[in-house]
């Protein structure tokens, strides 16, 4: 007779010993607080790390009703979307009706963190995606990519779609086990997967406030996992394609701030203030410069002679002010750009939009670095509007393909 469990809390991990003992604790506290007549498992996905993470989670301590579980990618195989991979199929395994994640860094979980996140699913959510403050400074790949993709193609308003902690329910489980994971998706792609599939297949989706974020922040990245996270936003867009090329345009643009998909909200109604956060803006814009150097003659070949030719003057004065609408367009040519393109194509489309992306989060920094964080929010949200409103951009370069675009989507 196989191991059953009605709620898991799953941690996944790499290297991260300083960190799980104290997650691990707040979970189980919470476990045994809101979930206290249910049979729970705590459960640590890890990918085999070197650094004592193993030993730091099971010596953690737990109350006596919470059971406690260790699993590892093999030696040499990493990535986070790995660590999933193995986290749902052991809910899948053990029938849990409700799932809760969170990430290994956590500074700031407290026991709450586990009826927020699980109470929604207990009461019929399948998808509850977090809602917390963070310093504008913090998920850039989220505040400029993400969100504002997320929320003008798919049409929910969810802030943070690759937040890291959220919680799920079994049905929602398997069906993200029957979808295709690719290389991508194996690694940091894991979030924007997981999030997409659940807005575009037609799961109940929810938020919920956690209040502030703590935890190891970093700054925009350049490296794999950008890679990882676009190549999965931009595939998984485009597999459902259709559902947002299909989709009317929002008569009257007052109206845009209220996708028409209404998602429930649980949780912290106020967020408190973020984690103080600080950039090398001296190393930011050198690094803008060299990927930009390193890539112009993708850029200058993929942009509009107008489009380039500002981006070229900003480069070349060392002043960066990309606005909104420009960046809106930038992105939306170049996910037109990746529909149908070959592997090395698509390869060199995500690298010339690396010192875009640089590029506009060194704009944006620069606009908000005095901002009050609820100021500076707004400018984030401001953005996902410009990115909506400019939609009729995006269907219009599709007019250029008339065996996808059928000429009732303008309807």
């Amino acid at each position: 007779m196989k191991d059953s469990f009605d709620v898991v809390v799953g941690i996944p991990s790499y290297n991260e010993s300083k960190t799980i003992g104290y997650v691990t604790r707040m979970a189980g506290e919470g476990l045994a607080r809101y979930f206290p007549d249910s049979k729970s498992i705590i459960v640590n996905c890890d990918n085999n790390s070197t650094d004592g993470t193993r030993e730091a989670f099971m010596s953690s301590e737990v109350p006596e009703t919470i059971e406690k579980k260790y699993i590892s990618t093999p030696e040499g195989v990493k990535g986070k979307g790995n660590n999933f991979y193995n986290l749902f199929r052991f809910c899948r395994n053990v029938d849990a009706q409700i799932t809760i994640v969170v990430d290994a860094d956590l500074q700031s979980i407290t026991p709450e963190w586990i009826q927020y996140l699980g109470y929604p699913i207990r009461d019929g959510e399948d998808f509850v995606a977090p809602l917390y403050s963070r310093h504008q400074f913090d998920a850039t790949i989220t505040n400029h990519l993400c969100y504002p993709l997320v929320l003008s193609l798919a049409r929910f308003d969810v802030r943070q779609p690759i937040g890291g902690d959220f919680a799920f329910s079994p049905q929602l489980c398997s069906y993200w086990l029957e979808q295709e994971w690719t290389d991508m998706v194996r690694q940091y792609g894991i979030d924007i997967f997981m999030s997409l599939h659940a807005f575009f297949g037609g799961f109940k989706i929810s938020e919920s406030g956690l209040g502030n974020k703590i935890h190891n922040a970093s700054a925009p990245k350049l490296g794999k996992m950008f890679e990882e996270v676009i190549h999965t936003l931009f595939s998984t867009l485009l597999k459902y394609r259709d559902m947002w090329l299909e989709a009317p345009l929002p008569e009257h643009l007052p109206n845009l701030a209220r996708p028409e998909h209404t998602i429930n909200r649980y949780g912290l109604e106020k967020v408190t203030e973020p984690q103080e956060l600080s950039i090398d803006m001296v190393a930011m814009k050198r690094k803008c410069r060299d990927e930009y150097q390193q890539y112009h003659p993708l850029i200058k070949q993929y942009l509009s002679s107008y489009g380039y030719n500002r981006i070229h003057y900003m480069f070349m004065i060392d002043n960066y002010d990309l606005d909104t609408m420009i960046w809106s367009q930038i992105v939306y040519k170049f996910l037109f750009l990746f529909d149908g393109a070959s592997e090395e194509t698509k390869q060199e489309i995500i690298d010339s939009l690396k010192a875009l992306y640089f590029a506009r989060s060194i704009t944006f920094d620069y606009t908000t670095f005095r901002y009050s964080v609820n100021f500076a929010e707004e400018e984030v949200r401001n953005q996902s509007q410009a990115f909506l409103s400019q939609k009729p951009y995006l269907l219009g370069l599709y007019l250029a393909k008339p065996e996808i675009f059928s000429g009732n989507h303008l309807r």
